[in-house]
């Protein structure tokens, strides 16, 4: 009980003026760890990382509690400022108003947004800038481009993913939302609904995979640009149990129409682009954890060194230093996987099973190391005056979103000859 009263003191006399002033401290302190890769990364990598995280200590971090009370952030202020930066666009072409630079700066971009007090806000970004454009940027029309991936990159706009339904989520293959050819006219009429969408609330526009005819499951869906204020959709907010500030809508189709021009690529072939948009945001989503895990454990080290019991720092205990060193171990490891998968993208090979890999350890990682590091802030971790808590509740999302740990499993056994024949 007195040590748990020191704690608490501890950390109260940290608070100046947010509850959680003592990640925030922590935050700003902690130099992300110099990409030391060559064959990936260069001094410009590290220069670019430091821009992103002034912008991040300016811009996003102080408001981030205010944000997740409200469980939404202004994702049009913030895409706004990230756009003017050149930070949604790092690799697409220019005369989209992309940077036009190597996929090796998005994944340095992905992990420093890790430096985020929080996993809702880096999410909403990736989706803006790896899940919901790989395709469009890949396979859409000058025109398409134009209109939606250009306002998309400057920040102008927010966009979301629409695969997810409330009865397919990981099984993209058994979505039943249709886009069917309106007869006698140039547009498709869009009827049924999509779940668990990320900034489906604030969205501008959605890149939705629909069925637009009847058929093998694999090739008669197709991906469609769906402006978000067409006549027919409505949105329904999704309370969740963490990342409260990035908002999550239910989305409802009733005859909407949009354009056949908004079909991104072939007809037919929006499985295959949205399996494509997958590596992307699979590597993206292991490399945006990377250094939150690092701050977690730092944080949790600088708390254990000043938390005493029985006549010692908590850190003294030689079970609490060796689990630490084994946390750091096991994050330098997700971190040259996702390197390597992003190094082999780059030479223009199929990395489905390394992102697959990296996806499924990183979910499983960040648990780990939250339930691990929460342990080590005892009572104190269980309140909600501490980022511990939040990085709890916020890691959890990994191992579901994006195609569920068991949906990388089985990816991996198939891809390594071992997955039984049915």
């Amino acid at each position: 009980m007195v040590s748990q009263l020191i704690s608490r003191k501890f950390v109260l006399s940290l608070r100046q003026p947010s509850l959680w002033s003592f990640g925030k401290q922590l935050a700003a302190t902690i130099t992300s760890i110099p990409l030391k890769d060559d064959h990936l990364f260069t001094e410009e990598h590290d220069e670019m990382r430091q821009s992103l995280k002034k912008l991040i200590d300016k811009d996003i971090n102080p408001y981030v509690d205010e944000w997740e009370k409200k469980e939404q952030f202004p994702a049009h202020e913030v895409f706004k400022k990230l756009g003017d930066n050149g930070f949604l666009g790092v690799n697409y072409e220019t005369e989209y108003g992309g940077l036009g630079l190597p996929y090796s700066f998005n994944i340095a971009m992905a992990e420093e947004l890790g430096s985020i007090c929080c996993g809702g806000v880096p999410m909403a970004i990736g989706v803006q800038s790896d899940m919901a454009t790989p395709a469009l940027a890949r396979f859409g029309s000058d025109e398409l481009r134009k209109q939606f991936l250009t306002p998309t990159i400057a920040g102008d706009v927010v966009c979301c993913v629409g695969v997810s339904e409330a009865g397919g989520g990981s099984d993209v293959a058994s979505i039943k939302t249709t886009a069917v050819p309106k007869r006698g006219t140039e547009d498709y009429v869009i009827n049924g609904g999509k779940m668990w969408t990320t900034s489906g609330l604030q969205a501008d526009w959605m890149c939705l995979l629909a069925n637009t005819s009847e058929g093998d499951p694999h090739r008669n869906k197709s991906l469609i640009c769906l402006p978000m204020d067409a006549s027919g959709i409505t949105k329904t907010k999704i309370h969740k149990m963490g990342v409260h500030s990035s908002d999550t809508a239910q989305i409802f189709f009733d005859n909407v129409t949009v354009p056949k021009k908004n079909l991104i690529g072939e007809e037919g072939k929006g499985f295959t682009y949205q399996m494509i948009q997958f590596q992307r945001e699979r590597l993206w989503s292991a490399a945006s954890v990377l250094l939150s895990m690092d701050m977690m454990i730092q944080q949790t080290i600088e708390y254990t060194r000043q938390r005493k019991a029985f006549g010692k720092s908590i850190l003294d205990n030689q079970y609490v230093h060796f689990r630490l060193a084994e946390m750091e171990s096991e994050v330098e490891a997700l971190r040259s996987l996702v390197y390597r998968a992003a190094a082999l993208h780059m030479e223009g090979h199929d990395v489905t099973k390394l992102a697959s890999m990296a996806k499924l350890k990183g979910g499983r990682l960040i648990r780990e190391i939250a339930d691990g590091c929460l342990q080590f802030w005892g009572g104190m971790g269980y309140t909600q005056e501490v980022e511990i808590s939040r990085s709890y509740r916020d890691g959890r999302l990994l191992s579901i979103g994006a195609g569920a740990d068991e949906v990388m499993l089985g990816i991996i056994c198939k891809l390594s000859g071992t997955l039984p024949k049915s």
